[in-house]
């Protein structure tokens, strides 16, 4: 199988549009630095729902212990999380910090800062053009595909079409770890069928041919 060469050109057009995305304020009740990922030009794309309290501080995604879990996710599937941030296109739904809930735990954006932030995913989907969408949590899988619930999408690949052609989604629970969903079944098994689609598929193993390289 032939893999891809960088393209150097849509790789510069990725730091631009971060660039870009690092100045947005457009959003008064949320607290930046605007959070993103490594400005790779990658055939996978992961979405997120937002950074948390930790993420700005450490100046990338999932960097605490939700970010523990995620990679341990991932190592299974015989990449790291070195290899995965140098590999893998992250996103978010929203890439601020949301605040607090005064209930509990982080805030969940709302309809209008979803649709804010949305410009900037939009853009990274035209840009990247990706084979295989990964979307964490239910709020970054409804963006993709409709969702009742996650027992319904977990486990399973959905094609759906985007401006420049069909590209695969595999949904995963988010891995907080106030959630138990992704610990107890249906979810525990559903995630690991979840794990083992992609581990399959074409784009993935793109990316685990070029680790071994990288590290052979």
């Amino acid at each position: 199988m032939t893999h891809a060469k960088p393209n150097p050109d849509k790789a510069s057009r990725l730091r631009a549009h971060q660039i870009s995305l690092k100045q947005c304020s457009r959003c008064d009740a949320m607290i930046g630095p605007v959070v993103t990922g490594q400005p790779v030009a990658s055939p996978v794309l992961l979405v997120g729902q937002a950074p948390g309290a930790k993420e700005g501080m450490a100046g990338k995604p999932f960097a605490w212990t939700a970010g523990k879990t995620l990679f341990n996710w991932f190592g299974r599937l015989g990449i790291n999380e070195e290899q995965f941030r140098q590999q893998v296109y992250m996103s978010a739904v929203c890439r601020c910090f949301p605040g607090k809930n005064p209930k509990g735990g982080d805030r969940v954006p709302n309809a209008q800062e979803i649709e804010a932030c949305s410009q900037w995913l939009h853009r990274e989907l035209e840009l990247l053009r990706p084979q295989l969408i990964l979307p964490v949590g239910k709020l970054a899988i409804t963006q993709f595909i409709d969702v009742d619930k996650l027992t319904q999408v977990i486990g399973r690949v959905h094609s759906i079409q985007l401006q420049n052609g069909i590209c695969d989604v595999i949904p995963l629970p988010h891995p907080s770890g106030a959630s138990t969903w992704h610990r107890t079944e249906p979810g525990k098994s559903l995630l690991q069928k979840a794990l083992e689609l992609i581990g399959r598929h074409r784009a993935w193993n793109s990316l685990s041919k070029a680790a071994e390289q990288m590290h052979g």
